[in-house]
């Protein structure tokens, strides 16, 4: 797996974790990788740091005050939630045909088209593993009440 410093056309940085280089490439030529913040869809590289590890013991960083109250940023809230609008409106929900949906598509069997869904995490894992165009959304799934 490979993390990505990204960045969109309007200046935004996020980061994102990959299969591969050539995953990644294939996720932006399919316009799949969506900047969290404005839901633009032109996202490039950005300049990072490598993670080095030494054999020495390192002194861990403070951590940020919002981690000290578990609270969730609302700015983070509110791109969840443009994300989710967006993609709940520009795909067809499959519910948990996911990874069958996205492995038949991946193999030319049915047409190309924006999907979401639910997958078992060995399911996603071997859709990574194969190459399968997929990407893990940061959505907690509505429950349906009665």
């Amino acid at each position: 797996m490979i993390r990505y410093t990204l960045k969109c056309k309007n200046d935004h940085g996020f980061e994102s974790w990959f299969q591969s280089s050539d995953s990644f490439d294939q996720l932006v030529d399919r316009l799949l990788i969506v900047c969290p913040e404005c839901g633009a869809t032109d996202v490039a590289k950005s300049l990072m740091a490598p993670l080095v590890t030494t054999g020495r013991k390192s002194i861990a960083a403070p951590e940020p005050q919002q981690a000290l109250t578990n609270a969730p940023d609302p700015k983070v809230v509110e791109a969840i939630r443009t994300l989710r609008a967006h993609v709940e409106s520009n795909s067809d929900y499959v519910g948990n045909r996911f990874a069958a949906e996205a492995r038949s598509m991946h193999e030319g069997e049915t047409p190309h088209r924006a999907i979401y869904g639910e997958a078992r995490p060995d399911e996603a894992r071997k859709l990574i593993e194969d190459g399968v165009p997929a990407l893990p959304l940061p959505f907690i799934p509505r429950q349906k009440t009665n």
